[in-house]
């Protein structure tokens, strides 16, 4: 790939030959614009993923990219998030290690930081395909354990719920359960999340249940980051001044977007504000609600059951060991209580509105992160508990693409390298130049003049330490009227692929 020349204010005319192997690939080469090919996070294809093990670690700074603890290793560095995208007519498809682009952790098991989460993450090969057409049945489908979609960065995402529900009227709760009375994640395992708002199960499989707010923050979402903390908290000392971006895509192809809409549904000139979520408490002075004899109505639709249950089906009353707000069915749908969505309340019993939005000026359906105005995760968090249209989309299981497809980004080990502008320490004299590399990757710059005869000995072999690489040529505007510069990564550190 030949530069034109470069004009940096001296007679000094500089181009640039990046030499790399395989065809330079991004994501911006899908031939049309869509919106699930392209809203995909890889600014940080190239670097490992990272975490803190422990709050010292987090305040220090000191980040790593192996880890073990209990029966979870992750023994070599792995890439974060997607590294490949790849398409046909009728779907997506995501490869991802499901590691953040953020980094993860820590993790403890208590509220005081005393006692550290049995889990942490580790790297797994995903292929996940979402439906680039999505249709919308009339009977909805509940959403089940384990992944429910993808968010942009590759992180999986995961419902409202823990594994458990109640089991028995006394309040005894199991996995699964009788699936009436069901354990809300944010509520009942809150604490073993990281600053992220992110944990994983014993296999290691790192996820969100609610606010992905370290995602927002790398996506400009209204999140400030604290560096000397590395913590994130919602700017509510400022407005959005911008919709939210695209966060993740839903197994039946609907987008979800931060919590930040158009106040006005149809109007991308209406002022930007929080989407209010259509879900509130229930009225706990009702003795139903205290004893947890009744369901909510909506819950009732969604289990295909009626509200009014027999004895056997009911929950525990609320009580200091099964608190309200323990279950999701602890909650109301505003739309069941006489009020209106769209005037009163902004989302649907699934979480979401037919809207415009920055990717779809035509409009869509599509999922909004519910937070309260301070910023905190509130009910039902991403999703509701059905979906709204076809869970068609799924992990695909071994791995191997089910028909021909289309790819439309590699990253990760795989990454190639772009060649950046070169700077220059002093006009007419160094050449600095700097590549979007790939971490753990030992690279030779080679140099020419007339680009027949290389010389590789101009600066040392560069070890990248991150995604982006420099080197240096001392003197180089100095003793050449023109220079041509080329990159080749020749090694590739060890990492999980």
């Amino acid at each position: 790939m030949l530069n034109p020349p470069l004009n940096v204010g001296s007679p000094l005319a500089m181009r640039l030959l990046v030499a790399l192997t395989g065809a330079l690939i991004t994501a911006s080469t899908a031939v049309a614009a869509d919106a699930r090919l392209d809203s995909w996070f890889t600014e940080h294809t190239g670097q490992y993923a990272r975490s803190y093990l422990t709050d010292a670690d987090r305040i220090s700074g000191n980040a790593v990219s192996t880890w073990s603890r209990g029966a979870i290793s992750q023994a070599l560095p792995a890439y974060c998030g997607v590294y490949e995208i790849s398409s046909s007519a009728g779907w997506v498809y995501l490869r991802t290690t499901g590691l953040g682009s953020h980094t993860m952790g820590p993790w403890y098991g208590n509220a005081a930081h005393s006692q550290l989460f049995m889990n942490v993450p580790k790297s797994s090969a995903t292929l996940y395909r979402i439906p680039r057409t999505p249709t919308v049945p009339a009977s909805k489908t509940l959403t089940g354990l384990g992944p429910i979609g993808l968010f942009v960065d590759g992180v999986i995402m995961f419902d409202s719920r823990d594994a458990f529900s109640v089991s028995a009227a006394s309040g005894t709760e199991a996995n699964p359960g009788l699936g009436i009375w069901n354990r809300d994640a944010f509520v009942n395992e809150g604490v073993t999340f990281d600053p992220a708002n992110a944990h994983q199960p014993g296999s290691g499989q790192y996820h969100y249940h609610a606010n992905a707010i370290a995602l927002r923050a790398l996506l400009g979402d209204n999140v400030n980051y604290d560096p000397v903390t590395k913590l994130y908290r919602e700017n509510t000392n400022n407005p959005a001044s911008a919709h939210s971006p695209i966060l993740g895509w839903v197994r039946d192809g609907f987008p979800v977007y931060g919590p930040y809409g158009y106040a006005n549904a149809t109007n991308p000139a209406s002022a930007v504000r929080r989407m209010i979520s259509g879900f509130i408490p229930r009225d706990l002075s009702n003795t139903s609600v205290s004893n947890r004899s009744t369901l909510p109505v909506w819950a009732g639709r969604a289990q295909n059951r009626s509200f009014t249950l027999a004895a056997a089906q009911y929950g525990p009353p609320v009580s200091a060991t099964r608190p309200f707000g323990r279950y999701l069915e602890d909650n109301d749908y505003l739309g069941d209580l006489g009020f209106t969505l769209g005037t009163q309340f902004d989302l649907d019993e699934f979480n979401g509105r037919f809207c415009v939005t920055p990717e779809f000026p035509g409009g869509t359906y599509a999922y909004f992160t519910a937070i309260s105005s301070s910023g905190a995760p509130v009910f039902p968090y991403n999703i509701g508990r059905q979906y709204y249209g076809n869970p068609s989309g799924a992990a695909i299981m071994g791995g191997a693409y089910p028909e021909p497809v289309t790819t439309n980004f590699v990253g990760g080990g795989n990454f190639v390298p772009r060649l950046l502008s070169p700077g220059f320490a002093n006009v007419g004299a160094d050449v600095t130049l700097t590549w979007s590399s790939t971490e753990g990757g030992t690279y030779v710059v080679a140099a020419s003049t007339n680009l027949q005869t290389w010389a590789t000995n101009i600066v040392p072999s560069v070890t990248a330490t991150g995604a982006v690489a420099r080197a240096t040529e001392a003197g180089a505007g100095t003793n050449h009227a023109q220079r041509f510069y080329k990159v080749t990564r020749t090694a590739l550190a060890p990492y999980t692929n």
